[in-house]
Order: C-alpha cells, then structure tokens, then sequence
C-alpha cells in the first residue's frame, strides 16, 4: 500500500462488495429478519390457539429465519461492506385461521424467492461471483421454503378443516416439521 493514500482510497482497497450489492443484501437481511419476526408472532398465535405442531413447525422456522439473516450479515461484513441491522416494527400479531396463516406463509416465501433472484441477477450482471456463489445455497433453500409451504396448504384441501380436521392438519405440520430436520 502506498504512503500518499488517502483514507477513502484505503477504505476501497479493503472492499470488494459493490455498494448497490450491498444495498441490495442489506435489504435481504430485513426480509430474513421481518420473516423470523413474522413466524415468531405467527408461532405465539398457534400456541396460544393450540395448535402445538404447528407453533413448534413456526418457532423452528423463525429461527431458520434468523440465520438466514446472519448469514448475509457476516457475508456482507466480510467483504468489506457495512451490514445494518433491521427496524423491525409492524408485525401483524392476530390471525383469523390456522390456513391463513399458511396462505401467508406462502405469499411471503414467494417475495422472498423474488427478492433473492433480484440479488441473483444484480450480481450476475455486475460480475459479482462471489456474491452470485454466495446466493446460491438462498435459491435452493427458497425452493424448499416454497414447496414445503405448498404442502403444508395441501393438508388443508386433503384433510378439510372439519371435525376433526384441524387436530388432524396440526398433527400432520409436526411430522412436515420433523421431515425438515431430516
């Protein structure tokens, strides 16, 4: 390094996230935390309604969350960027049904895998491969996320929510939620 360097031109030499990637990840990482947010407080709900499996299946999601979050965090960090951590406020707290929640369990798993993709093509574009590497194990895991709350709303048109329908539905969240820890 040279002498007569001036301290942004040292800065730069100890980065090599672009700053719009680091944007762009910077606003992942508050998806992934908002998304932990939103599964722990969808957790509560279930837990408080009785639905044990299902409570159990969104705890271990909203943690799952939580270490996408730190993932990106340190990714970005150690690259010489300047990861932020989130505000999260806004959480919705109540929720009509059981199947709502997994209806917006949905919905949301499909931002997410938007949002990734924008990542994903941002830094192909830019020629970032290490972030495109990087993102890698978020597409396949966005993948799983999609399809397993794809199955879990499946439950729902199979077992219907009558009788015994529920109890039923959240017995069988506890053995999708065991089939993720496989």
């Amino acid at each position: 390094m040279k002498k007569d360097m001036k301290p942004k031109e040292i800065v730069t030499l100890r980065r090599s996230l672009l700053h719009d990637t680091e944007k762009l990840l910077n606003q992942q990482i508050e998806m992934e935390g908002q998304s932990s947010a939103y599964y722990l407080s969808m957790a509560s709900w279930c837990h408080m309604m009785g639905y044990a499996n299902a409570a159990q299946y969104l705890y271990t999601h909203a943690d799952e969350e939580r270490m996408h979050m730190l993932k990106i965090f340190h990714y970005i960090n150690e690259a010489g960027g300047h990861s932020i951590q989130p505000e999260i406020t806004g959480i919705r707290q109540h929720f009509n049904s059981l199947r709502e929640i997994f209806e917006l369990i949905l919905e949301h798993e499909i931002k997410v895998t938007k949002s990734i993709n924008a990542i994903v093509d941002h830094s192909f574009g830019v020629k970032d491969f290490a972030t495109f590497s990087f993102m890698q194990w978020y597409v396949t895991e966005q993948r799983e996320e999609e399809t397993l709350a794809r199955r879990a709303l499946e439950l729902f048109e199979i077992i219907g929510e009558e009788g015994i329908g529920l109890w039923t539905i959240d017995m069988e969240l506890g053995k999708l939620h065991d089939s993720t820890k496989a």
